[in-house]
């Protein structure tokens, strides 16, 4: 069967057993039965404790499970209590931002008008839009929202604004005609679709799909399909939480045999298996993440970005590729002119001078002829025409007041057959019908044009001259509009007959301009390696025009129509789109296909967007960034971050930000990792060499709780840097456990391993097995906390400023030395932390190396960065000879 809007008038009535008159009480009932009611469904939700109960499947968290039973089955309720409370924590907030999302159909079933007016039984009557059935007939007037999609079938002036679906900012002209031709949504002038709104004129049509078979519900579906992708971050910790978890319990089974076969008491063994691995698993690295994150939030939120879901602050910082919408988003979502003809000459807008009288007369002509109303506070009507009284106010013109001098006495509304308005006035005593419409449709009507000159004939000159501009503005994604008038001698009410012997008066011309700052957004994210693409239901010409203004188009053959990969293979797609920059006459599922070929090649994808139509890819998408001003709920539900501005560059300032919070994360996690590394490897050493263990598993369960948490988190408030939009996007294939990584870990670990043995032999020689445990617990413990300075960045930062420009991280470390300081010098608590009085000399000795471990790892640190800029260096000679 043909779409419905490619069916003959007749042939729709009679498939959806429609009458002139509208339906009757018993077909309401058998199409109600079989069609349903016109709602969305939703979608079987998740319990709140399915998903509380969900938290716990990540492999690290069960082996802390495991782990906290077995301590607490072991007498350790200390350690049982404490892994249970970090566990529990991350748990009840991953519940928390999981119920806050996934709100989409509730706001899509929210845009269905709760009343609409249709014909049944040949009696007009209001209903509920749930109780619209196929086959209805639906009366439209301006103000209405469209209650489900149907085929027109009467027709006057009707104009709909369908941006919400389609992305177009201008309103589409309706009519009650078949078409043949296989169409976008956008180009169906015979139908209307859900959701929509009618802004101009009266129809009636017939409704075709109700529900979830309407545009709208389509939509509803593809965001039920749309699969919620995990950050780099996600995947990466994930990936690192396994690989831990295999390799600590591999170490921590390795160290119980050996304890077992030296003899050692097999319940005492076992308690330092497990409080090694609760050292050595970084328990709090989720609630660390976690915390950062939301921190992050904070910042994100005074800078007008709202973010729903904490991980799309960290994959912000990975985006590789911008989908952005054109309407609202790069551009101001007001129609706006730019330009005018006259005297055959073109004036920008900014140019535009009322003591002109051509000009004055060009302006009064486009507020007499139009039917918009506008205020500083309001504006209904046309986009069109608003642009055209617009104008206006900048030049502190009453509109009404104009209009109240001279009222209108006759019109011939615009239709889209004729493409032409006509209203009548009177003006200093002559009758004058002023005529706005298409330029190809006025220039057969034109006989005379009015220049400096006077009222001269209109000769193949001015036409060619005039279709020259027409083009010009066109192809620059210009909407443009004639404008003639015709004089009377006395009062008549005009007709259609009346449309001709016009004298040409101008052209305007008219876009939705690209926001001011959008130009060097879309700069600064080519600078940063990210790739902005725009994709739109616009038409092409127009969508290139505003790319080419802004940065993202540089070649005309990058920008294509959404049908031209209609029928392209996803593997084709794939290999296609990195050559394209500009989309247009996109639908929702062109929109999803770009961003999954994006996807596939590796790539993380921001979607921006605004409109209902935008909301499957925003979810389909790494990170979905919706509108908050001119954004739908839709959009906003479905999104990961929604900008309270509008503002495309701040998405960029958010890029940046998510890159910052990256490294400081990355950092957090160095430090708790190679801190880690040190007690594994100062444990190593000393089964390997027979020594006594260097630690009780009090010491392990201290110096975790100690610097597992607040340096973690000051790290994870490091200052920001703009340095790192200097770098492109890191892969999407990139782990956190990368070689150099690793690497980095086990040299800083294995100084602080060593500064620790160094002072467990001092001990050991001075007061024997209980003061070198005392000394190798307080110089791991405060090598640990100094190792934070450290872990700032990878660069040497001893002797500069950037050492202490962290005041959390200065704090954490104080909070630290005092209750390390506290368990050492306080005799009461000798006996709970197992440790002894080691005497003044050899605390300053734990000092004293502590630092020494600071110093050791600058200067690798220098060392490292003196042989990356030598080999930078050979590198760039290399180049250049080459």
């Amino acid at each position: 069967m043909d779409e419905q809007y490619q069916m003959p008038r007749q042939k729709l009535l009679d498939h959806y057993a429609s009458k002139d008159t509208g339906l009757t009480q018993k077909d309401i009932k058998e199409k109600q039965e079989a069609y349903g009611f016109n709602e969305l469904m939703e979608t079987a939700k998740k319990s709140t404790l399915q998903i509380f109960l969900s938290q716990f499947k990540d492999l690290l968290v069960i082996i802390l499970m495991i782990a906290a039973i077995i301590a607490g089955v072991l007498g350790d309720i200390e350690s049982t209590i404490v892994i249970l409370v970090v566990i529990t924590m991350n748990a009840i907030l991953g519940t928390v931002q999981h119920l806050k999302a996934a709100k989409s159909l509730d706001s899509l079933k929210s845009l269905s008008t709760p009343m609409a007016k249709v014909l049944r039984g040949g009696m007009v009557t209001e209903i509920p839009s749930r109780e619209i059935t196929i086959g209805d007939l639906v009366l439209l007037e301006a103000g209405d929202y469209v209650c489900a999609d149907g085929r027109i079938i009467e027709n006057a002036s009707l104009k709909v604004n369908e941006s919400m679906l389609t992305g177009e900012s201008l309103t589409v002209d309706k009519a009650d005609v078949d078409l043949t031709e296989e169409l976008p949504i956008g180009d169906r002038i015979n139908m209307v679709y859900s959701g929509s709104f009618v802004t101009y004129g009266r129809g009636k049509f017939i409704v075709t799909d109700i529900g979830m078979k309407t545009e709208i519900g389509k939509i509803a579906t593809l965001i039920g399909n749309a699969s919620e992708k995990k950050t780099p971050l996600q995947e990466n910790l994930d990936d690192f939480g396994k690989k831990l978890s295999i390799i600590v319990l591999g170490l921590c089974a390795i160290l119980f045999l050996i304890s077992v076969l030296r003899g050692d008491n097999l319940v005492n063994a076992f308690m330092f298996a497990v409080a090694l691995a609760v050292a050595a698993i970084p328990e709090a690295l989720s609630s660390i993440v976690t915390i950062v994150l939301s921190l992050g939030t904070q910042k994100l939120a005074k800078e007008n970005a709202i973010i729903r879901q904490l991980q799309a602050v960290e994959g912000l910082g990975s985006v590789s590729v911008i989908c952005s919408d054109k309407t609202g988003t790069l551009t101001q979502n007001k129609m706006t002119v730019k330009q005018y003809y006259i005297n055959d000459q073109v004036i920008n807008s900014k140019s535009f001078d009322l003591k002109d009288k051509h000009q004055y007369k060009l302006m009064l002509y486009g507020i007499l002829c139009n039917d918009s109303l506008y205020t500083e506070e309001n504006e209904i009507g046309d986009p069109t025409e608003i642009a055209l009284i617009r104008i206006a106010g900048q030049f502190n013109c009453k509109v009404e007041e104009i209009r109240s001098r001279q009222p209108r006495l006759h019109e011939i509304p615009f239709d889209s057959d004729r493409k032409l308005m006509s209203t009548l006035y009177c003006i200093k005593d002559k009758y004058i019908m002023i005529t706005k419409g298409a330029v190809d449709v006025l220039m057969d009507r034109i006989i005379n044009i009015e220049t400096e000159k006077g009222i001269i004939a209109f000769t193949d000159k001015e036409l060619q001259q005039i279709q020259r501009t027409n083009q010009n503005m066109s192809e620059s994604g210009l909407r443009v509009l004639a404008f003639a008038y015709r004089e009377f001698d006395a009062f008549k009410d005009i007709s259609l007959e009346d449309e001709k012997d016009f004298i040409f008066l101008g052209l305007t011309a008219m876009m939705d301009p690209p926001r001011e700052e959008s130009k060097a957004a879309v700069h600064e994210c080519i600078k940063a390696g990210i790739k902005p693409v725009m994709i739109t239901g616009d038409h092409r010409v127009t969508a290139a025009a505003i790319a080419k203004q802004i940065g993202i188009l540089k070649h005309d053959d990058e920008a294509i129509e959404g049908s031209y990969i209609d029928n392209m293979p996803d593997q084709e797609l794939e290999s296609y789109v990195p050559g394209i920059s500009v989309y247009a006459r996109v639908s929702p599922e062109h929109k999803i296909r770009i961003v999954r070929a994006w996807q596939n090649r590796g790539n993380i994808v921001a979607m921006t967007g605004d409109g209902v139509n935008d909301a499957p890819a925003l979810k389909q998408s790494d990170i979905g960034v919706a509108m908050g001003i001119t954004g739908s709920d839709v959009a906003k539900d479905a999104a990961s971050m929604v900008l309270t501005d509008d503002n495309f560059a701040t998405i960029v300032k958010a890029v940046e930000n998510g890159r910052n919070i990256y490294k400081n994360i990355k950092n957090a996690i160095k430090f708790l990792l190679s801190g880690n590394a040190a007690g594994i490897l100062a444990v190593l050493y000393a089964s390997i060499m027979g020594l006594t263990l260097p630690f009780e598993a009090v010491h392990l369960l201290f110096i975790n709780l100690l610097t597992d948490s607040l340096p973690a988190i000051a790290l994870g408030l490091e200052p920001h840097t703009t340095s790192v939009m200097q770098n492109k996007p890191r892969s999407k294939n990139d782990s956190i456990l990368t070689f150099r990584f690793l690497s980095n870990i086990l040299i800083e670990g294995g100084v602080i391993a060593i500064a620790t043995m160094s002072a467990y032999y001092i001990g050991m020689t001075t007061m024997g097995s209980a003061g070198a445990k005392t000394m190798a617990f307080a110089v791991l413990c405060l090598s640990r906390l100094l190792h934070g300075f450290n872990c700032k960045t990878k660069n040497p930062i001893l002797f500069t400023q950037r050492m202490w420009n962290n005041k959390a991280l200065i704090g954490a470390f104080a909070v630290g030395f005092v209750f390390l300081n506290a368990v050492l010098l306080i005799k009461p608590l000798h006996s709970i932390f197992r440790v002894v009085w080691i005497g003044n000399t050899n605390l300053l000795m734990v000092y004293g190396i502590s630092v020494i471990c600071l110093l050791v790892i600058q200067i690798l640190k220098w060392l490292r960065l003196k042989k990356s800029y030598v080999t930078e260096k050979e590198k760039d000679m290399v180049d250049k000879l080459s």
